[in-house]
């Protein structure tokens, strides 16, 4: 029995860590682009029918993420046991049928869970999913025998400290640009090469197959077989099927349109001076109250022989309400909506291109002032800038959550002690 009971604890202990740990990632991930997760939220709306509520999902997003970490962070410290495996059986009994009909239907083409961070099929997406409810039946079945880090006492603390820390740190990603950049168009990124396909890569294979009728029948042929000319059979259609994805290029596709439709975007990332890109996915919808600040930079730009474009999804009557509001006199390029989206989590948000390269990002509220950009230039060094950055803030948020959950376990540790210490 001894035996038994050792064996039961262990796998209690380890379904403990198994989704407690997926939990913090996944909200983690989340919280870091809390606007890419809103529009996923905003595709499975789409999909489900339920575009009315559209304006909710920014709202709905941020408090997911939060419940998510903080539940996350009760199952892997122990904390309100019962009800935090209860919780999450509840969210994978929800989840694993939900990513089911994903797999099977294929409305979006990720569920999102991981963010941009680990992006997995929809089939991948169920299958862990699985995993994680059968790890969550046996936890919340178990939940008395895992080990607890804290006493009854603090729960509370643990509880809402995880909560509104995330929440902190999901508005921080908000009003600024992640502080990591999981997506395609992050600083450093050379476009032309992470658009090249390299040479003997695999490529694209698919299924031809050709309808044709005869006598009232219909009946499928194959590239091998088809059926002879004067046989009787009459073409109807064909049909093509991916049997195997080939190599995809990191970007997949690029493109800058002019006024006249006329694609310029190799001019853009070849050119030899740098470029700015004011970025507005949707210009109707854009922020208006830092048009100081990127007018200063287009007089910045203007002064030094730059190129200043605006880039937007939007249509002519949008560019001209933004001209006649703001007094803009840099030209606009056209672009996907979807695309801008990516390169940017702001609207507006401004990227320096050099060389082709993705040199600098800022979001609206961050864009320097006209007096601060030749220093901001001079000082950034791209990618290494961005990744020792990204370094300082991660190591600032660990040390911001993890410091005070230490001190109050040691309070706590201490305080249990002497408890026990009078008890005895």
């Amino acid at each position: 029995m001894k035996y038994r009971e050792t064996i039961i604890k262990g796998l209690a202990e380890c379904c403990r860590v198994l989704i407690g740990a997926v939990f913090v990632f996944s909200g983690f991930v989340k919280a870091v682009d809390p606007v890419g997760f809103a529009l996923k939220i905003g595709d499975y709306l789409i999909a489900f029918g339920l575009d009315r509520f559209q304006s909710l999902s920014q709202v709905f997003g941020f408090n997911l993420i939060a419940i998510e970490f903080m539940l996350g962070v009760c199952v892997l410290l122990g904390v309100y046991r019962r009800y935090a495996s209860f919780l999450a059986l509840a969210m994978m009994a929800f989840m694993t049928p939900l990513t089911l009909y994903l797999a099977l239907f294929d409305p979006v083409s990720d569920c999102g869970c991981f963010g941009d961070a680990v992006i997995l099929s929809n089939w991948e997406t169920f299958g862990k999913n699985v995993v994680l409810l059968a790890a969550a039946i046996f936890l919340f079945i178990h939940n008395q025998r895992i080990y607890q880090f804290f006493t009854y006492k603090v729960y509370w603390f643990v509880a809402l400290f995880a909560f509104f820390f995330c929440s902190f740190f999901t508005l921080q990603n908000y009003r600024h640009l992640p502080v990591m950049d999981f997506r395609p168009y992050k600083v450093g990124t050379n476009i032309p090469e992470a658009m090249a396909i390299p040479e003997g890569a695999p490529e694209d294979e698919y299924l031809y197959s050709f309808i044709y009728e005869k006598d009232g029948a219909q009946q499928t042929f194959g590239l091998d077989n088809l059926p002879a000319e004067g046989s009787g059979w009459t073409f109807v259609e064909s049909q093509t099927t991916l049997i195997k994805q080939g190599y995809v290029p990191l970007i997949a596709a690029f493109n800058l349109y002019n006024p006249d439709d006329q694609d310029v975007t190799q001019e853009i990332l070849q050119a030899d001076k740098d470029v700015f890109l004011l970025v507005s996915p949707n210009l109707g919808a854009a922020n208006d109250e830092y048009i100081d600040q990127i007018n200063g930079v287009f007089d910045y730009a203007q002064e030094h022989a730059l190129a200043f474009y605006g880039v937007t999804g939007s249509p002519e009557e949008e560019i001209n309400r933004w001209i006649d509001y703001t007094g803009a006199e840099y030209p606009f390029l056209q672009a996907d909506d979807v695309l801008l989206k990516t390169m940017i989590r702001a609207n507006p948000g401004l990227i320096l291109l050099r060389g082709g390269t993705v040199w600098a990002k800022w979001h609206f509220r961050d864009i320097p002032e006209m007096e601060e950009v030749k220093a901001v230039m001079d000082d950034y060094r791209g990618r290494d800038q961005a990744v020792k950055k990204e370094d300082t803030w991660m190591i600032t948020n660990l040390l911001t959550f993890a410091v005070p959950l230490l001190f109050v376990w040691g309070y706590d540790y201490l305080r249990n002690r002497r408890r026990k210490a009078v008890d005895n």
